[in-house]
């Protein structure tokens, strides 16, 4: 609000407040988007309190009477007398109370689009007592009033944090919110529909931490039916009367993989729209996700490393995200595909970008969800199978990509065999006991015959991280593997098997619940010659194959700890 403007506002309010020994505290917003009221005269019990008071804007907290009734008059600007107003509001305010008046709606209902909730969009007074001038911690306090009269019933949600505001209609205003100081994406979506992204803004809370707001949406959605008036968007009026703007953005999660094996992209170099985004981006790395633009289509252009400008890119790719969705894309192929080997299933193994749309930065549970491409130009048709677990990827031809997989924390063996499920390519080792409540992409990586493409590197199978973090799955078959899906209702610890043993055996434990497990072994006097097993499990049966050559022949015993259980075997060395 102008200085002028609240000197004259403390000036009469000052003079009224005097004559009232009561007193309540009231914030004024003015958030009619009709375009006969942009700016509006207010009056109070007859005096004139805001003068050519402008839409979208707010006064600081001030004094009011409180105890008995007081006439509220909106008056078209530049109005001579209170014989002028065309919408009067008697309101009574409590003693010592605070209060956010906002105005809104339209003053001829029948000129503009009508709610599409059947709510009357007559101009009026929405009034929110007990509103908060500072906050009551160090986050930031808010409240939300649906303030936009041709939207539908819907959705706030801070993107990838919390939903703010449920099923709000027109009018309506939620309690109070309380959030961290920071910067947040505001996704408004429909009520009953999370997924449709209506509009996005952002809302730069990171100076906040301590004070109070009042967050308005505001202006009209079809601003086309509606007079053309002032278009929807979201607002922030702070208790010094400054209102301030959240700006709309189109924003996406993108994470960019290189997984091109060829050996003369390696590094590369990526443009995003003929800006450098990626300088000698390494073959197998990857960035953590990032916000990328939305709603536009954007050029990803590929260049080998140490380019001089976008005018170096081999490759370019024109794409379009969506708003609020989640991206990754994995750069795969061969440059030239005549230089190298040919797919054995015909697929073209030609330089692209593979883009998985609705991917996931963290995980959905507690449990890991990751999902598999298989980007090995070379190989043939595979299956993927957790040992005696399940078969997690069935029948995956080069440039395939898996649907989410969800499995609990642990160490798996993982078989790589033909489609036939039975002739084995190749086992690995995936220790995912670290990854509870994550997000991964596992990709098969590299040539399964270097020696007939260039002598690029070696097939692999790699996981990338929502981090940026890539490692390799060792060849190799888990130490300790969860054997069954049945869960236990017991804990137990097996004999080993064969006992006696030289020089590896096979010890078996269940666990009924998710915890903290130790597998050690002692010789004979109790000292400790080997941990096995120390760290959280969850709930299952499990096998460890305990490879003893390092160790003289003897009687050795080995302990289970988990929970509150504890038992111990004994096993017997023979070389």
């Amino acid at each position: 609000m102008k200085p002028i403007k609240a000197l004259l506002l403390i000036f009469i309010l000052t003079g009224m407040t005097s004559l009232f020994a009561q007193t309540a505290r009231l914030q004024v917003i003015h958030n009619a988007a009709d375009p006969g009221a942009v700016s509006v005269d207010i009056y109070l019990n007859g005096t004139l309190l805001l003068d050519n008071f402008g839409f979208r804007e707010a006064t600081d907290y001030i004094d009011a009477p409180a105890g008995t009734p007081i006439n509220i008059g909106v008056a078209g600007p530049n109005s001579t007398s209170a014989a002028d107003t065309i919408k009067n509001f008697t309101v009574t305010l409590t003693e010592n109370e605070t209060y956010v008046a906002i105005a809104n709606g339209v003053l001829d209902p029948n000129s503009f689009a009508t709610n599409p909730d059947g709510r009357s969009t007559a101009f009026t007074l929405f009034v929110k007592a007990m509103a908060r001038e500072t906050g009551t911690s160090s986050d930031v306090d808010f409240f939300v009033l649906h303030g936009s009269t041709d939207a539908p019933t819907v959705d706030v949600l801070a993107r990838r944090v919390a939903t703010l505001v449920d099923d709000a209609a027109y009018g309506d205003i939620t309690d109070y919110v309380t959030v961290p100081p920071a910067s947040y994406i505001l996704d408004v979506t429909p009520g009953s529909d999370n997924s449709t992204i209506v509009a996005s803004f952002e809302a730069d809370l990171s100076g906040l931490g301590g004070g109070a707001a009042v967050v308005f949406a505001s202006g009209f959605l079809t601003p086309a039916n509606n007079q053309n008036g002032p278009a929807f968007g979201i607002f922030a009026a702070l208790p010094n009367g400054d209102v301030v703007t959240f700006p709309s953005v189109q924003l996406a999660r993108l994470q960019v993989i290189h997984n091109a094996a060829d050996i003369v992209a390696d590094p590369v170099d990526i443009y995003l729209d003929g800006t450098l985004l990626l300088d000698d981006f390494a073959f197998r790395a990857a960035t953590p996700f990032i916000d990328a633009p939305a709603g536009v289509e954007i050029n990803i252009g590929v260049a080998p490393g140490n380019s001089g400008s976008a005018s170096d890119t081999l490759k370019n790719f024109n794409v379009t995200l969506v708003n609020g969705d989640t991206y990754v894309a994995i750069a795969n192929g061969v440059l030239d595909p005549n230089s190298y080997a040919a797919n054995p299933d015909g697929r073209s193994t030609a330089f692209t970008l593979f883009i998985n749309a609705m991917a996931r930065e963290t995980g959905t549970s507690s449990d890991v969800d990751f999902f598999v491409l298989h980007g090995s130009t070379d190989a043939p048709t595979v299956d993927v199978i957790a040992r005696n677990v399940a078969t997690l990827v069935d029948d995956a031809a080069y440039g395939d990509i898996t649907g989410y997989i969800n499995v609990p924390p642990s160490a798996y063996t993982l078989d790589l065999t033909l489609a036939d499920g039975t002739t084995l390519v190749n086992s690995y080792v995936a220790d995912l006991s670290g990854l509870g409540g994550g997000s991964a992409v596992v990709f098969a990586s590299g040539f399964l015959t270097p020696g007939s493409n260039q002598n690029g590197e070696a097939f692999g199978l790699y996981f990338a991280l929502a981090d940026g973090t890539v490692g390799e799955f060792p060849e190799g078959v888990a130490s300790v593997e969860n054997i069954s899906e049945v869960l236990p209702n017991n804990y137990s610890l097996s004999q080993n098997y064969p006992n006696p043993f030289n020089p590896s055996t096979s010890i078996n434990f269940s666990i009924p619940n998710s915890e903290l497990v130790s597998l050690k072994v002692y010789n004979i006097l109790g000292s400790e010659v080997a941990t096995l097993v120390n760290e959280n499990l969850s709930a299952g049966s499990y096998r460890f194959t305990f490879d003893a050559a390092e160790l003289a022949s003897g009687i050795y015993l080995y302990e289970l700890n988990a929970g509150n259980f504890r038992e111990i075997k004994k096993m017997n060395l023979l070389k």
